[in-house]
């Protein structure tokens, strides 16, 4: 089993407009070619064990849109989760499986700093999120856990979204 779980999100990463090249591509480095490049390493273990199962993380953004830009971030998600898609296809015949975990915001030591900053900033994104919360790092290990564990052996090639129902919302309770 491998967890490719690298994620950067820094302040200069805004808006198509105003997000430098320099950051772009410091973005695109940690969160989307380290996870190439240990995918790169694991396969051939994988492949002589004639089984495994990759987990990498993307995002909940990966699959929508927000208007509160983070451009190089969300193309950086967005591309692991197609080459996550894509070495599962590619590698299934042999027994190795390849999914892309794709969590909403979890409630982290730098996330609450982040919100404890900015409080609207905190709840224009809580207000989106259908059960209210943001998650948990244990229910994204739980996540992680399963998709490494057998009792996943049929799941493969996807994005295993974890994000409090964020994703499929249109509007949210009150």
């Amino acid at each position: 089993m491998a967890f490719n779980n690298a994620g950067i999100s820094p302040p200069d990463d805004d808006s198509i407009l105003t997000t430098g090249l320099d950051a772009w591509q410091r973005v695109q480095q940690t969160n989307l070619t380290s996870v190439y490049l240990c995918c790169r390493a694991a396969l051939p273990y994988m492949r002589g064990q004639g089984r495994g199962s990759i987990i990498n993380t993307a995002s909940f953004v990966a699959v929508m849109g927000a208007a509160t830009s983070q451009i190089s971030y969300t193309a950086s998600k967005g591309g692991v989760l197609a080459m996550s898609r894509e070495l599962g296809v590619q590698f299934a015949r042999e027994g190795i499986r390849v999914n892309a975990l794709c969590p909403g915001p979890v409630n982290t030591p730098l996330l609450r700093e982040l919100f404890a900053k900015d409080p609207e900033r905190a709840e224009r994104r809580l207000v989106h999120v259908p059960v209210g919360r943001f998650a948990e790092a244990e229910e994204i290990a739980a996540a992680v856990a399963f998709l490494a564990s057998d009792d996943s052996s049929f799941v493969n090639a996807t994005d295993f979204l974890v994000d409090g129902g964020i994703s499929g919302a249109y509007v949210t309770p009150l």
